[in-house]
């Protein structure tokens, strides 16, 4: 394994990072816990995680993922060998039967002490902000849209200074966010120059198919010293390859269809490119597309997820692989010629 630091910290942290959506749902607690040991076993120590799961959100299901990391930290003592990253839901109407105010004091706080039971720690050693509260591009939306009808006013300020009272008492270590634009970053940056914590690292999607974060967001991250946590390294899946021929029964785009965005043609013919790349240099298109994330400088850490054990084993071993310029190349030739299909 290779490691790193959470950026502006000493908080050590393997490349690769165990993601969990899918405990709860697709994987039982006894599947959750072998994914832990095993990718353990293989010098992962950061596990990322949040109030939402396990996916699909829903009511029944919702704090499943991390009451599986809980049991876990219980029965095997290993708090402090482990890295936690969890994170408080954004106003949207699928989250709703969570919360749906936003990011004032109260919610944070009801948030933070809920994920703090479930996962039975008194600590959480990343704490994001899982989708921004205004209007803007994410999930699935590359442009902005203005929409002058929306009502949100400028809170950066009062947002930090809530997280900020956590990180005092102890419950927090560091903050973060996910899903966020080159503007929230900066506007949060911005904050931290005025005395406000710093937001050290920022979870959004990142793959072949989906590389926006480049247009504006990779200059932010290496000017400030913000830390990237890609997650969707496989794009739902799709940069497996298995989508290729047919819909594997029981895969997750089987089972929950609106999870789709990497499935238009665009997408299909990019994967097809870059499976034809990896065939020619003798490696998997998983290990490809795995690969070329890891190898990012502004990537902190890769968040995989897996289903199987057997795909765990390759998702983690893709830290082992190196590409070469020349499949770099490879790579942007087709990126040019198909530019971000399933933003």
């Amino acid at each position: 394994m290779k490691y790193t630091t959470l950026p502006n910290t000493d908080i050590k942290v393997s490349k690769i990072c165990l993601g969990s959506m899918t405990w709860g749902e697709q994987n039982t607690e006894l599947e959750g816990h072998q994914q832990i040991e095993y990718a353990i076993s293989q010098g992962v120590n950061f596990i990322d995680t949040a109030e939402l799961y396990s996916v699909p959100a829903k009511k029944e299901t919702q704090g499943s993922t991390e009451k599986i990391i809980g049991t876990w930290l219980k029965e095997s003592g290993k708090r402090d060998e482990v890295v936690i990253a969890s994170k408080i839901v954004g106003p949207a109407e699928f989250s709703k039967h969570i919360r749906n105010k936003g990011f004032d004091k109260k919610e944070i706080e009801d948030a933070v002490h809920k994920s703090l039971e479930r996962l039975q720690t008194d600590y959480i050693d990343l704490y994001q902000l899982h989708w921004p509260e205004r209007h803007t591009n994410y999930f699935g939306q590359l442009g902005y849209t203005h929409d002058n009808e929306h009502t949100w006013k400028d809170n950066f300020s009062e947002v930090l200074e809530s997280l900020n009272g956590f990180v005092k008492q102890g419950k927090i270590r560091q903050i973060g966010v996910s899903n966020e634009t080159a503007y929230g970053m900066m506007r949060y940056t911005e904050e931290a120059r005025n005395g406000a914590p710093k937001m050290i690292t920022i979870q959004n999607p990142y793959n072949l198919l989906n590389r926006k974060d480049e247009i504006g967001l990779v200059e932010v991250l290496h000017r400030e010293n913000v830390g990237h946590l890609p997650y969707s390294p496989l794009g739902f899946g799709m940069l497996t390859g298995k989508y290729l021929e047919e819909i594997p029964k029981n895969s997750r785009v089987d089972l929950f269809p609106n999870y789709n965005r990497y499935m238009n043609e665009n997408s299909f013919k990019a994967t097809r490119l870059y499976n034809e790349i990896a065939k020619k240099h003798n490696i998997s298109l998983t290990q490809l597309s795995l690969a070329f994330v890891n190898q990012q400088p502004f990537v902190t850490s890769n968040i995989i997820g897996a289903t199987s054990i057997e795909q765990l084993r390759e998702n983690i071993g893709s830290i082992d692989v190196v590409l070469s310029e020349q499949i770099i190349n490879e790579i942007n030739e087709v990126h040019a010629q198909i530019p971000n299909p399933a933003p």
